[in-house]
């Protein structure tokens, strides 16, 4: 799927191309490095595609709302860099059944029926060593969740996700193999992300080899789907649900610091660990010959969910577990008295380097309390963030209010009210 993505995102067909040019049929041109600009949803703000000077707050305004009416904000660093290499996203994601076979719809985002799913994505990515990385998640992240979601739609809307996709049981045990491993629709939903996270990782990398670019960003992405709000980080952007009388971390920054151990050891261990007589996947139970050729619930090594993956003979060999993934949290609607006041707090680390949890959710519940009247409240309250992590500039420095140094970083947040919320 990514080849044929970035296909027709590079001759500018249904996947629009990052810079919004359109082109005629044919491979086009070499790929090229891709247009700097800001996200989508902050054009006709007076955002420039280039900014130079000063450390304006910019967010969004009532003349484009976000899904929920949800708030955002960023501003550039001071002088690190020439960009903001920050990027995010947001839409609404519509999941359809899919039949093996069938190719894309020209138009992948399209209107909520009767026969689609319904989620809603919010996205945060920092770019290292440049925007472009960045620039290239924004893009493509959301479509790939979207594309994840659809392999796994079949199980995802079964009370208990079946062992074979196609609903094939080759083994009578089968689902009480599924359940004794506690696989639920949530554990499905976990492993599209992880898979997408995957495949958007390798994506990033053939398009930044393919135009001779280095650098890389991370990657702070939440999805309501069904009821349920789902996280997913990789780097050191962060996310906190911020409730009336708790904060609800829903997200775990990871460096090579705090990864360096489990990385060491997956590097000391991997390269003759499978000898050819083992298969890294974990499944239900041990595989059979009359599985080949089926999808079975199957997890890898960075995964905390499940998926289904077409059974190879490969896959006949003995599992081998070593370990799975932990980047993934998820927050059920249905176990929480959701308040008005209650947000979702998501941030680049230009935020998070200044200001801690606690610090972050006393200005949001004292910025709500005193403007409860204002219909744009979440996105002041975006700027109000940036702004207090940005400090005030004093002589040649940008200090905070209480005389420390400010964030010299890109800052982006987003609020997302969770009141406000659409059901599916």
């Amino acid at each position: 799927m990514s080849a044929e993505w970035l296909r027709r995102w590079r001759r500018g067909g249904p996947a629009e191309r990052p810079g919004g040019t359109q082109g005629g049929p044919g491979p086009g041109p070499p790929p090229t490095a891709l247009r700097y600009r800001r996200p989508k949803f902050l054009r006709g703000v007076g955002v420039e595609e280039s900014p130079r000077g000063g450390r304006a707050v910019r967010g969004t305004g009532p003349e484009r709302p976000l899904p929920w009416g949800a708030g955002y904000a960023e501003v550039i660093n001071a002088e690190k860099s020439e960009f903001n290499e920050d990027q995010a996203a947001c839409c609404q994601i519509s999941i359809r059944r899919r039949e093996p076979g069938l190719e894309e719809d020209e138009e992948w985002l399209i209107l909520c029926s009767t026969q689609f799913l319904t989620g809603y994505y919010w996205a945060l990515f920092d770019g290292h060593g440049g925007p472009e990385a960045a620039i290239i998640a924004s893009n493509y992240l959301h479509y790939c969740i979207k594309q994840k979601l659809e392999e796994v739609v079949g199980g995802i809307t079964e009370v208990q996700p079946p062992m074979h996709l196609s609903g094939r049981c080759v083994c009578d045990s089968d689902p009480q193999f599924v359940e004794e491993k506690h696989i639920h629709a949530e554990d499905l939903v976990v492993g599209a992300l992880e898979n997408a996270f995957q495949e958007c990782d390798e994506v990033i990398g053939q398009e930044m080899e393919a135009t001779n670019q280095t650098g890389g960003c991370t990657a702070l992405a939440a999805l309501y789907f069904q009821g349920k709000l789902y996280v997913a980080n990789a780097g050191d952007s962060r996310a906190i649900l911020v409730l009336k009388d708790s904060i609800v971390p829903m997200s775990c920054e990871f460096t090579p610091e705090t990864e360096r151990q489990r990385l060491q050891h997956l590097a000391f261990l991997f390269p003759k660990l499978l000898d050819s007589e083992f298969t890294r996947f974990e499944f239900p139970r041990r595989l059979k010959g009359d599985d080949v050729g089926q999808k079975v619930l199957y997890r890898d090594y960075f995964m905390e969910g499940w998926g289904y993956k077409i059974v190879e003979k490969a896959d006949l060999k003995y599992p081998l577990v070593h370990g799975h993934g932990k980047q993934v949290n998820v927050f059920d609607f249905a176990l929480h008295d959701i308040k008005e006041d209650n947000v979702l707090i998501m941030a680049t680390d230009g935020l998070w380097d200044v200001l801690c949890n606690k610090e972050v959710a006393h200005m949001v519940r004292t910025f709500l309390a005193k403007n409860r009247t204002d219909p744009h409240r979440f996105s002041e309250l975006a700027k109000y963030l940036v702004c207090r992590a940005r400090g005030k500039e004093r002589g040649h420095q940008w200090m905070l209010d209480d005389s420390h140094e400010a964030s010299y970083d890109d800052i982006s947040v987003f609020v997302i009210p969770l009141h406000n919320r659409n059901e599916d």
